[in-house]
């Protein structure tokens, strides 16, 4: 008869225990699209509007373009702030995490 050993599966859920910080500190890519328009209102809530083309120009009239490496956020009184510069360490870690 097979004798089974429950040592590797602990380890095994030990490594994965290890892993999961990791794969939570990565950032997850938005889901923006080229015919959709974002919106942060003056109610404070977000917005998304489906767009079309026949008034590109006037929309992109007096439009500025955002800068890579630009950081949005939410700050504790509900107001959506940027900010330009590193964001991640050296490590791809997020500078301003929970730890």
């Amino acid at each position: 008869m097979t004798r089974f050993s429950i040592r590797p599966l602990i380890a095994a859920a030990a490594l994965a225990a290890l892993t999961v910080p990791a794969f939570a500190e990565a950032g997850t890519p938005w889901d923006l699209k080229a015919d959709m328009g974002y919106a942060y209102g003056k109610d404070g809530k977000t917005h998304a509007y489906k767009m079309g083309t026949s008034n590109a120009a006037l929309l992109l009239k007096g439009a500025k373009k955002v800068p890579k490496g630009t950081l949005f956020f939410l700050g504790q009184n509900g107001q959506l702030y940027m900010r330009k510069g590193p964001y991640l360490n050296d490590d791809g870690s997020f500078v301003f995490g929970p730890e």
